[in-house]
């Protein structure tokens, strides 16, 4: 059995069967946000959207979703080895028992966390906010989504802060179809005049292979069938005796 302690929080590895379930979700939670924030520092110019934790007895398979896998995997494989040197020596897995693979992102205009890093990309290169973030919004439509809301706030202009959003399409901002079509992705961007803060809304279009969007159909969404042609049926004469 093998444990550690982060944060006050205690790590336990899948090598240990007999943990209370509490404990085991808390210890994955920790272990998913503090490998989210090394991969977001480390991979941010690389397209980073995300990551999953697949967990199997044997092993832990680590996919890390980026626009550019290319840039992820380094030259001839070495950046993606390093990242899994760090995540084997910093969790202590055993040698050989976590592996790290990059997935491309098939569209990413429909993924918020791509979109959040352009949009702060833009705004530390010194473009204008209201310009940056229309062109956001104009791209992330232009790829599908149904709709999408960018919301810049902080110190945008002069001493006093305030907030700005610029919106687009259709959004639905409550009840349970909000887990399955919003992608939302929250940066802080560091600027001179101080931070400011970002957040993109994405509402994703139905897709039944879940590949561009969700594959559960909006509650609400009603398929009107055409109605079927009748087929008069001729009844039988009866056989003449």
């Amino acid at each position: 059995r093998y444990q550690r302690r982060v944060h006050g929080v205690l790590l336990i590895t899948m090598a240990s069967q007999n943990v209370s379930k509490k404990r085991k979700f808390v210890a994955d939670g920790v272990f998913y946000a503090e490998l989210n924030e090394l991969l977001v520092r480390e991979l941010a110019e690389d397209g980073y959207s995300g990551v999953e934790v697949r967990q199997t007895p044997a092993r832990h398979e680590i996919i890390i979703r980026a626009t550019r896998t290319q840039n992820v995997l380094g030259e001839k494989g070495r950046r993606i080895r390093e990242l899994t040197a760090v995540v084997q020596k910093r969790f202590g897995f055993p040698a050989g028992s976590v592996e790290l693979y990059a997935e491309k992102v098939l569209n990413r205009g429909l993924c918020a966390v791509a979109q959040c890093e352009s949009l702060r990309f833009k705004l530390l290169g010194g473009l204008a906010v209201r310009r940056a973030c229309y062109g956001v919004v104009r791209f992330i439509m232009e790829n599908g989504a149904l709709g999408c809301s960018v919301m810049v706030s902080g110190k945008i202009r002069g001493q006093r802060a305030k907030s700005m959003k610029f919106a687009d399409g259709y959004m639905i901002a409550a009840g349970n179809p909000t887990r399955n079509f919003i992608d939302s992705a929250v940066r802080h961007v560091l600027l001179r005049q101080g931070c400011l803060g970002l957040k993109v809304n994405i509402m994703l279009p139905h897709d039944p292979t879940g590949k561009m969007g969700s594959p559960i159909p909006m509650p609400d969404k009603v398929d009107v069938f055409e109605p079927k042609e009748d087929v008069i049926v001729q009844p039988v004469k009866e056989q003449m005796q």
